[in-house]
């Protein structure tokens, strides 16, 4: 039951600010089994060779939520300690080098800046994060229990932006273009979408948190993820020339929405930290 994805052309897929391995013609790069695809793509007809594909991630579905926010279908909050923080314990595969190892705790550490989240390593806790090296970059929205995984490829995914992309699914957010009020800023070209991945531009029931509607969340989607032809799968609106889905870190609206739902106060934000040396 896998999920993948064909290439009937020539294509160098990259993750951002990292050229990928080339893959040829009819090579298949294989998802879990429990994911849904999230490879994210550019308008990539007619560009130069220099600005190929990009990839992000995947998200774990549970079918019988898939068409609601988990996060106010059940209780998919990670628990509140009575210190006011929220330990997310988490365990890193050793399958990563030193150099990706120090990429990935250096994308949980930038959530303790600015929200009460910490990320600390597992000792004897129940339910964590197992950050893993599988194929894809892909993560379950919210806690689901036990050792969830939190699929971050060692060739393709670890960058400070996917790092902390991914680790929002796992705090209990959804992409941004599927906000329940997503029609009034942008537009699903329907017609572009490659024919089965349909499922990646439907609205959930999210709670939004009294937050608007962000093109520079790290969460939204390309202007053309998923496209069958090249041309727009989503497009800004009123104003078509905006752009989205480049962001390369957190949005003060990312931000904002983890302390809303987690009901953070400042006094638990750390000094923050120079975030250069952790991104791509």
């Amino acid at each position: 039951h896998f999920l993948a994805q064909y290439f009937s052309t020539k294509v160098v897929l990259i993750t951002p600010g990292r050229i990928r391995p080339e893959m040829t013609k009819n090579r298949r790069d294989r998802l879990s089994h429990h994911a849904i695809s999230l490879v994210e793509f550019t308008c990539f007809l007619g560009q130069k060779p220099d600005e190929p594909l990009v990839m992000f991630g995947d998200i774990i579905v549970d079918p019988q939520v898939r068409n609601a926010d988990p996060c106010t279908a059940n209780d998919c909050k990670w628990p509140k300690s009575s210190d006011g923080k929220v330990y997310v314990p988490y365990v890193i595969s050793n399958q990563y080098s030193t150099q990706k190892k120090s990429t990935i705790e250096c994308g949980l550490r930038s959530f303790h800046t600015k929200t009460c989240i910490r990320f600390v390593p597992r000792t004897n806790q129940q339910d964590f994060l197992n950050i893993t090296s599988l194929s894809g970059c892909y993560s379950s929205v919210g806690r689901r229990g036990n050792g969830q995984v939190l699929s971050l490829n060692r060739d393709g995914c670890v960058y400070f932006s996917v790092v902390q992309h991914e680790i929002l699914h796992a705090l209990g957010f959804h992409h941004e273009h599927t906000r329940r009020d997503r029609d009034g800023h942008v537009k699903i070209l329907e017609k572009n979408i490659e024919p089965g991945k349909e499922h990646n531009f439907e609205k959930h029931n999210t709670i939004n948190l009294q937050t608007p509607y962000d093109y520079n969340s790290i969460m939204h989607y390309k202007r053309c993820a998923f496209s069958v032809n090249g041309q727009p799968t989503i497009l800004p609106i009123p104003d078509n020339n905006v752009a989205i889905g480049f962001a390369t870190q957190m949005s003060p609206n990312d931000i904002l929405r983890i302390n809303r739902l987690y009901k953070c106060h400042r006094c638990h934000f750390k000094i923050v930290i120079n975030h250069k040396s952790c991104q791509n």
